[in-house]
């Protein structure tokens, strides 16, 4: 497809209808059948026509992409996605950021779809290396919005001092929720006790690491 397909998809509400219908289609196939699945499977799954999945993503990759995105942004919608957005309304830093944690903590040891599609992206990346540049692309800001504006709102207010952003996110990434995708990888689990000292821990030496001079 051409580049205008993929810069100027379809908008409007029956746009995005058709395109939410398409990932969630997309995500059925890809889970169950891997990355070779075609995509006028996707299409017939979806209730759409090929040409339409084209419209909205334009390459397999690209709606590979927009599946894995919106699964990984799952652990973060609702209480969890809440408490971030109020990280910079609250006085008490540190508990409101554990509490955020635990929260998303939660979502991403009992999302077992999410667990399976980070699975499948490591399965297929060596045939399609294309889903890692693609991937990539997309930096840790793009994919976790919520933690990003969260932590640029913090810098802005002077209560976290962040010169790099993207490494910070990687960063609080690293403390909270990796190892639970690690261990996941190996068929196994963190458990209770150990994954609240380590939400405790890992937020202590993450405001700790960025708090500002005079704190």
């Amino acid at each position: 497809m051409s580049a205008e397909n993929v810069k100027q998809p379809p908008s409007g509400p029956r746009a995005e209808v058709k395109r939410q219908a398409i990932v969630r289609a997309a995500r059925r196939l890809f889970l169950r059948e891997g990355f070779g699945v075609g995509m006028d499977a996707i299409a017939t799954e979806a209730g759409v026509s090929k040409v339409t999945v084209y419209n909205h993503f334009g390459s397999k990759e690209a709606l590979f992409t927009a599946v894995i995105t919106s699964a990984l942004d799952e652990p973060l919608s609702s209480a969890s996605s809440a408490a971030l957005d109020g990280l910079p309304e609250v006085e008490d830093l540190r508990s409101a950021l554990i509490d955020a944690a635990r929260a998303w903590v939660a979502a991403v040891r009992t999302n077992h779809e999410v667990t399976a599609l980070r699975n499948l992206v490591a399965a297929e990346v060596h045939r399609f290396p294309e889903l890692g540049r693609a991937w990539q692309g997309h930096g840790p800001e793009g994919h976790h919005p919520a933690v990003a504006g969260a932590l640029r709102t913090l810098a802005d207010q002077g209560r976290l001092v962040i010169p790099d952003l993207e490494a910070a996110i990687i960063q609080l990434y690293a403390l909270l929720v990796f190892p639970h995708m690690v261990f996941s990888g190996y068929g196994t689990h963190i458990d209770d006790d150990l994954t609240g000292r380590l939400i405790t821990s890992g937020v202590d030496m993450f405001l700790s690491h960025y708090a500002p001079p005079h704190a």
